[in-house]
């Protein structure tokens, strides 16, 4: 476990960033999203919260009307409470066709008192399997927090409350691993049933007797290249979706949000596809010697 010091260091930092995240700028739920499949069990509330729900009949989803090549997305979930074992919520960026991109936030309920799992994986070109798993530093059913995606072109940022947790970087040119760059996504999110591998390998079943199962979105936020008829709005002089600072284009990890990341992976990471040695038996995938 990490020293005291830099216990009070992290903590710190959450507690500013906490102060920081409440000030994003929330876009409108009914102009950005369409619920696309649960028969009336996903509702906007009103334009600035969103929630799902699953039963035992379905479950619910949404998909953005916009399409990205590139950006800085937020949304702040709270997550099913209680027994929320067999459960899954998704959120994640997607293209389509048999060679997709994907970029996943995926969380995978447990039992009442047992933690939540944090699911990240990237595809490209059809290929996934790199997938990192985290604990979190707080409950997530108890209150609404931000999770964000970076997507330049130089790597991918997964950030907890401004906390990043994962960084996949370009290396496409010496490794010969694609990189998302190519395809535009849409952003989508679900909130399903997957008790047959969720939560511990599938040895734990939905309890459909706490249903119906709720999750709940807000404050979504795109800073972000959209893509509309093949054209990029950041390839000429037209504002992002979310405002005219395209800093996050060319954004890094410092090194003090370095330190925060190698924080949160040496206390809340549970699995790292690159230290799995008996799936990897002749060897790890390409991009996990690049440092």
């Amino acid at each position: 476990m990490a020293s005291i010091s830099s216990r009070v260091f992290f903590l710190l930092f959450l507690s500013l960033s906490a102060s920081s995240s409440s000030s994003l700028v929330s876009a409108n739920f009914y102009d950005e999203f369409d619920i696309t499949w649960g028969d009336g069990r996903g509702k906007v509330l009103n334009p600035d919260l969103l929630t799902f729900s699953l039963d035992k009949s379905s479950g619910s989803g949404f998909e953005s009307r916009n399409e990205y090549l590139f950006g800085k997305i937020d949304m702040q979930l709270k997550l099913v409470p209680g027994n929320s074992a067999g459960t899954v919520t998704a959120y994640y960026l997607s293209s389509k066709g048999s060679n997709w991109d994907e970029i996943d936030f995926e969380f995978l309920g447990n039992l009442s008192g047992d933690p939540y799992i944090l699911h990240t994986n990237v595809f490209s070109q059809g290929k996934g399997n790199r997938e990192q798993q985290f604990y979190l530093w707080f409950d997530p059913t108890a209150d609404f927090h931000t999770y964000s995606i970076l997507w330049n072109p130089q790597r991918i940022i997964f950030s907890v409350d401004g906390t990043p947790i994962r960084e996949f970087k370009n290396a496409e040119s010496t490794t010969g691993v694609p990189f998302p760059k190519d395809q535009p996504m849409r952003i989508h999110s679900s909130l399903w049933n997957a008790d047959d591998w969720a939560t511990r390998g599938g040895l734990v079943k939905t309890d459909w007797s706490q249903a119906p199962f709720t999750a709940s979105y807000r404050n979504f936020k795109a800073d972000a290249c959209v893509v509309a008829s093949g054209k990029s709005s950041c390839g000429g002089s037209a504002a992002s979706s979310g405002g005219n600072n395209q800093a996050w284009l060319s954004e890094e990890l410092d090194n003090t949000k370095q330190e925060r990341l190698r924080w949160v992976q040496k206390n809340y990471m549970i699995y790292n596809y690159c230290s799995d040695s008996k799936r990897f038996p002749q060897g790890f995938p390409p991009e996990c010697n690049i440092v």
